[in-house]
Order: structure tokens, then C-alpha cells, then sequence
């Protein structure tokens, strides 16, 4: 395990750089050492995203950093001990305790740790995990899986454990780990304070923070609107700060094939023709331009049923893979009206383009699509993480890409406007929905307020 774990972390003998996830889980491992409860974590996300990597790196951590002897560090595969093995995670774990401890896990006085990786895979893996959890104190449980783990585990998982979800990168992780160019301190909560908790503070913190930036990156010679587009369209998964275009999209496009192929099987049994409709609907929604797209829609367009079409939709969202984004109002408009549906980063929309042989880094309206999808994401990670808030669009003719609902009433309207030049929008739904301010988020160069209207540079926004 030693050697994989070298392996895994390392790129041509230089360390990988650490994502800022792995800091709050190392945190935590810090926490369970010193005798705090923070024991069960779940640690779900799309393949390729770099849960395994983070998993060996807290491996190391464990093992180099607080000398915890390997023996007391259990790695598992929760694919391969159903392959080769024809096993659950409860059952490799017991073998461990007896065979490796000497001892039956609820007599353990010394601490361990139990690292499992791919945990979808065995289909009563909360069980398993729910019954070691229970047995004593002194074991700690990473688990990691497929975004849908944390949707499958039962309620006594849930309320036992921390969620904590990795995402693909967003700009700031992208630069850190392709030129260690850490953002300024508290850049991203400024940012978030800017759009969710506005004053003139705020907006001068940014402005100083954005200046900072600009500073740095002109000292060091690095392009940040190049970078942008670069991870816009390849730099929303680590394996693609090193590789081709031509590797990186295919890994990309082998990633959403083995999603298909073995991820949505564990949640939803389809027949081959039904998992090539999949596929189908994936490229379809990959190739359109922001707007909402109706399950009649599609029904029409491949001939299936609504009802295969709604169940298809639905797992594609359990993956993460896709995310929906639905119409502001009532419950009438939200099952009237189309929704939307974003990937959940725009280098996968990228991707499918480039396999399809239409991805053209020179169409500005396709760099306008992957900018709504990228603001789309971020929104969404927010949502997933930190704030509860609704995440709507507006679906009036010429109405605004995004609105979000804090609390009951409190809407902020957003726009996304890449080259676009008029106000008209955002103007109109800061009166229709009586909004304190609006947002706009473009590609000029600097912060600014003009009356109740925010502009955001999008690669500024791209930090958070």
C-alpha cells in the first residue's frame, strides 16, 4: 500500500499539490486523534474528479506525518472485492481485525483508520459502515463513491457522518495545482459576500483582492483570461493540467462512459437500448444552447416515453453528472415550464463537443454557453456545501439566466453576459422580482457598481 500511495500522489517524483478538501479532512483526522467524534466521513463525486487521490494523500498524512503504523490502515477497493472476491466491506474489514489486529473490532483500544474507496459498489455498504462505526470508538471511516452515495446511505449513516463532497476544480484549485498560484487570502468568501451579502465593503475588499491578483499574475507572466478559457474547456478534472487535449477528452468522455456503464447500474437497472439512450440524451444536452429543455421534448425528438425520460433525467442528476436548474414561481410553473440542465463542469460539455467534432475555441457563442455552465456549477456547488438557497431561472421571454432565492422572499437576479452588451435584463428583473440589487457577471476587467447593478469579471467570479 506504501508504494500505490507513492504512486498515486506523485507525478514524475514531484508530489501532487493538495486540493483544498484535503486540508479539511486532514483537519478532521487531526480532530479524531485528539478524541473528538468527527469519525465518519462520506466523500462523494464524479469519477476522475480526484477522490482517490486525496484518499492516498491522507494515507500518507496518517502513516508519515502522524506515524501511525500501516497495519493500522486499512485501505479497501470496494470494486475489486466484489470482482475478485465476491465480497462486502464488512466482511474485508472483520478478516482485518481477526487476522491482522489479532482481535474482534469492538476490543480495539488502539486507533485505526478504514480508508474505502469506490464504496457504490457494494450495495450495503452503509450497513457494513454503519455496523463498524458503531463497534467502537476508536475507528475512523473515509468513505469515498460516486455522487449518488450520499442519496443511497440510510438515515442512521446520514445522521452519523460528515458529507464531505468533492467537485471538479474550479479556476482558483485549477491554478494551485497548475502553477501553485494561490488566490489572495479570503478570496472566495469575498467573492460569496459580493453576491450574497452585498455592501460597499464588500465591493471594495474585492476590487483589492481583484487588483492583488492582476498584480501577481502579470509578475509571474501567466494570462489569466488565456488560463480561464484553457480551463474552461479541458481544466475541470486534475488529469487535464498534464495531458493533450486529445488524451484529456477522451478521459473525459471514458469517464461519462463508464458512469453509464457501471455507476448508473448500481442505482437503476436499464437494458442496453435504454443505456444507449442515455448516451443519447447526454450528447443532446451537451450540444444545446442555454435554455430548457421539456421531457415531451425529448420524448418526441428519441421516441421513448416521458415517463423513461424522467427516469433517465433522474439518474443522470443522482450521478451529478447533470444538474437541473428549474423556472421561478409556483409549483404550476415548475412542472409547466422546461427545465434547464448544466454539467456539472463545462470542460465535460467540452468535451462531448470535441468528440462530436464541433468544439471551436474560437465560437464566442460556445464560450458564452460554457460560462453560463461554469456559473451554473458554482452556484450549485454553493447550494451543495455551504448556503441553503433555491437556484431558479427566469423562464419569461428575455428573462434573466439565474435568480436565487435566500430565505423566503430575498431574490438576486444574475446575469450572465459574455460580450453582450445591454442592461435590459437584469434591469427589468430587479423590478419584476423587487430586488434589493442585481448581478451581472462579464468578461470586462474590473469590479463596479452602477446604481443597484453588480459587475463581476467572470474569471474574477471563477475563484470562488
Amino acid at each position: 500500500m506504501p508504494e500505490i500511495a507513492e504512486k498515486m500522489t506523485q507525478r514524475d517524483g514531484i508530489p501532487l499539490n493538495y486540493r483544498s478538501l484535503y486540508f479539511r479532512l486532514k483537519k478532521r483526522i487531526d480532530n479524531f486523534l485528539e478524541g473528538r467524534e468527527e469519525r465518519l466521513i462520506i466523500m462523494p463525486g464524479l469519477r476522475g474528479v480526484g477522490k482517490t487521490t486525496i484518499l492516498f494523500q491522507l494515507y500518507n498524512y496518517i502513516t508519515k506525518q502522524k506515524k501511525i503504523s500501516q497495519e493500522k490502515v486499512l485501505v479497501l477497493f470496494a470494486d475489486e472485492l466484489k470482482k475478485y472476491f465476491g465480497i462486502g466491506i464488512s466482511d474485508a474489514v472483520r478478516v482485518f481485525t481477526e487476522d491482522i489486529m489479532r482481535t474482534d473490532i469492538s476490543l480495539l483500544r488502539e486507533k485505526i483508520f478504514i480508508l474505502i474507496d469506490e464504496a457504490h459498489f457494494d450495495k450495503e455498504w452503509d450497513l457494513g459502515v454503519k455496523l463498524i462505526y458503531d463497534r467502537n470508538k476508536n475507528v475512523f471511516i473515509l468513505v469515498t463513491g460516486s455522487s449518488a452515495l450520499s442519496m443511497e446511505m440510510s438515515a442512521d449513516v446520514a445522521r452519523r457522518s460528515v458529507r464531505e463532497p468533492l467537485f471538479p476544480l474550479n479556476f482558483s484549485e485549477y491554478m494551485i495545482l497548475k502553477y501553485k498560484f494561490f488566490p489572495e487570502k479570503n478570496t472566495t468568501p469575498t467573492i460569496r459576500n459580493i453576491i450574497f451579502n452585498l455592501s460597499e465593503t464588500s465591493i471594495k475588499q474585492a476590487s483589492d483582492i481583484l487588483h492583488k491578483i492582476n498584480i501577481r499574475s502579470v509578475k509571474e507572466n501567466i494570462d489569466l483570461n488565456r488560463e480561464f478559457e484553457y480551463f474552461l474547456m479541458k481544466g475541470g478534472f486534475p488529469f487535464g493540467l498534464t495531458t493533450e487535449d486529445k488524451i484529456t477528452y477522451e478521459g473525459i468522455n471514458g469517464m461519462m462512459d463508464r458512469i453509464v456503464e457501471k455507476d448508473i447500474l448500481t442505482l437503476k437497472s436499464f437494458s442496453s437500448e435504454t443505456r444507449n439512450l442515455v448516451t443519447r440524451i447526454i450528447y443532446f444536452l451537451a450540444t444545446q444552447k442555454p435554455g430548457g429543455v421539456s421531457d415531451a421534448r425529448l420524448s418526441q425528438r428519441f421516441g421513448a416515453s416521458s415517463k423513461l425520460i424522467r427516469d433517465i433525467l433522474d439518474i443522470l442528476e443522482k450521478t451529478h453528472l447533470v444538474f437541473s436548474v428549474k423556472p421561478y414561481g409556483g409549483a404550476g410553473k415548475i412542472a409547466r415550464k422546461p427545465w434547464k440542465y448544466y454539467f456539472l463542469s463545462p470542460s465535460i460539455n467540452a468535451a462531448i463537443r470535441y468528440k462530436l467534432g464541433i468544439l471551436d475555441i474560437l465560437d464566442r457563442d460556445m464560450l458564452g454557453t460554457l460560462c453560463e455552465s461554469l456559473v451554473a456549477s458554482s452556484l450549485f456547488r454553493i447550494k451543495e456545501t455551504i448556503y441553503q438557497m433555491g437556484i431558479f431561472y427566469d423562464a419569461e421571454k428575455g428573462g434573466v439566466d439565474f435568480i436565487i432565492q435566500k430565505g423566503f422572499d430575498e431574490l438576486i437576479p444574475i446575469e450572465v453576459s459574455i460580450g453582450k452588451k445591454s442592461k435590459n435584463q437584469i434591469k427589468k428583473a430587479i423590478n419584476k422580482y423587487k430586488a434589493e440589487y442585481g448581478i451581472v457577471i462579464s468578461n470586462e476587467n474590473s469590479i463596479k457598481k452602477e446604481n443597484n447593478i453588480i459587475y463581476i469579471p467572470i474569471t474574477f467570479f471563477s475563484f470562488m
